[in-house]
């Protein structure tokens, strides 16, 4: 029904539609041409990614008229109107009914193209959006897991048979590799209504802990003015995930080994036993079975805590997965800064393909929120240039003149002005060589 960032554009006038259409589609833009409202209206929907740029008198369907209809299909789909008989209250009127735009004819071609780029950004924002919630409400594990390599594909179904049990799970993997992640998804697509209570064992004092766990009554120790719940005793009903078990102090393991057999708790400063009814799930990135064996954690804990365990592949092992994540994670960083999500260049995707990633996907979610706000350095990319058999000087210099202009096109996602820049010659320059290699902007792919 649709085409990926169109600019619908509609005017009675033959003429003004070739000229304005000439005009976007060298910028790289797609342009759909209409000479009539209602046949421009037929070809938009909810799910378009596309923008309205249109005149506002025209026989039958008028502008006006079009962007009413068009927001009743869709009020956040951009609708720009241009006019050669524009005045301030018609243009009050027109934003006043929703439109998003307003010009008046003849535009400053320039002009024209940065709103119709601003526009197609607005809606391709709105768009993710959308789809952003739509994932948050209809949440599945591959839109929470995100990845089809092999490894991934194993590990959602793996989790997926965990996720219906009851059994406490141990989550083991490298730094980054979405510990965490695994153990909320587990929670909201297993059989636990109550709470998710996150607890990082690393991060609290030794001579805290076991109050921090299993609370504390008032008078327990210096500074216990009131009763106090512990975070086991909270999550009752819910899930208990501990993260970096490994860093548990030993007396606080004892306890917790108790809590894991008899599924009750006692608050520092009392004797009454409180049944807790919870599920624990466990990360680490370390072989607790081996730091058994050196004396620095119980083994029987281990040994209790290693039922379900759930083995998290590191990044580099799943190296298909590379670059969907980071395209995720970059329409994310995009749509927290407002932007359009920037494309990737070619020489940076191979290179993120090529990296050992010991962050793993922590580190690769680092990247690509560094390269949405233009801080991430681009490997640069080689330009190759196919001389063919003719070796006369002339023709070798074309073809060269011709990788270099279209390179820079690439470079700069097909932006006219960008690329003129970067080659240090003007916009009209670089049109007539365009024309002369027969390259279009529209065929620019980073």
């Amino acid at each position: 029904m649709t085409a990926c960032g169109r600019v619908v554009m509609v005017d009675d006038d033959v003429s003004v539609l070739d000229a304005w259409r000439e005009v976007l589609e060298i910028e790289g833009l797609e342009v759909s041409a209409f000479a009539d409202g209602a046949k421009a209206l037929a070809t938009l929907g909810p799910s378009c990614d596309a923008i309205v740029l249109s005149d506002v008198r025209m026989p039958g369907m008028s502008g006006m008229d079009l962007a009413a209809a068009v927001r009743t299909l869709d009020p956040e789909l951009p609708v720009i109107l241009m006019t050669g008989h524009g005045d301030i209250p018609m243009a009050v009127e027109a934003m006043r009914k929703g439109v998003w735009d307003f010009l008046e004819k003849p535009a400053d071609p320039v002009h024209l193209i940065e709103t119709s780029r601003r526009a197609l950004d607005y809606r391709r924002l709105v768009l993710e959006n959308r789809h952003l919630r739509q994932a948050k409400d209809g949440a599945t594990w591959a839109t929470r897991l995100i990845g089809d390599s092999r490894q991934m594909q194993a590990l959602r179904q793996r989790l997926e048979r965990v996720a219906a049990a009851s059994a406490d799970v141990l989550v083991h993997g490298q730094t980054g590799t979405g510990k965490e992640v695994v153990a909320r998804a587990l929670h909201d697509f297993g059989n636990r209504k109550g709470r998710f209570v996150a607890i990082n064992c690393g991060a609290i004092p030794e001579s805290m802990i076991e109050a921090e766990l299993f609370g504390h009554e008032a008078g327990a120790f210096t500074n216990a003015n009131e009763r106090r719940i512990g975070q086991v005793e909270y999550a009752s009903g819910g899930t208990l995930f501990l993260d970096e078990i490994e860093s548990m102090p030993l007396v606080a393991q004892v306890r917790m080994l108790r809590v894991l057999q008899e599924r009750r708790i006692v608050r520092l400063g009392s004797n009454a036993e409180r049944p807790v009814d919870i599920r624990v799930i466990a990360a680490t990135k370390a072989d607790l079975h081996a730091l058994a064996a050196e004396g620095r954690f119980r083994a029987d804990l281990a040994f209790r805590l290693d039922i379900a365990r759930i083995e998290l592949p590191p990044l580099a092992q799943r190296r298909d997965d590379i670059l969907p994540l980071f395209e995720h994670f970059l329409r994310l960083a995009a749509l927290r800064e407002g932007i359009a999500p920037p494309s990737i260049p070619a020489a940076l995707a191979r290179d993120l393909e090529g990296r050992d990633w010991p962050g793993n996907v922590r580190e690769l979610r680092n990247v690509a929120e560094r390269f949405c706000l233009g801080l991430e350095d681009v490997p640069d990319m080689p330009v190759a240039v196919d001389f063919g058999d003719d070796r006369r000087l002339d023709v070798q210099m074309d073809r060269f003149e011709a990788t270099l202009i279209a390179d820079a096109l690439a470079r700069n996602s097909g932006r006219i002005g960008e690329t003129a820049a970067m080659l240090g010659i003007s916009r009209k320059t670089l049109y007539l060589k365009m024309r002369r290699h027969a390259l279009s902007a529209a065929d620019a792919t980073p």
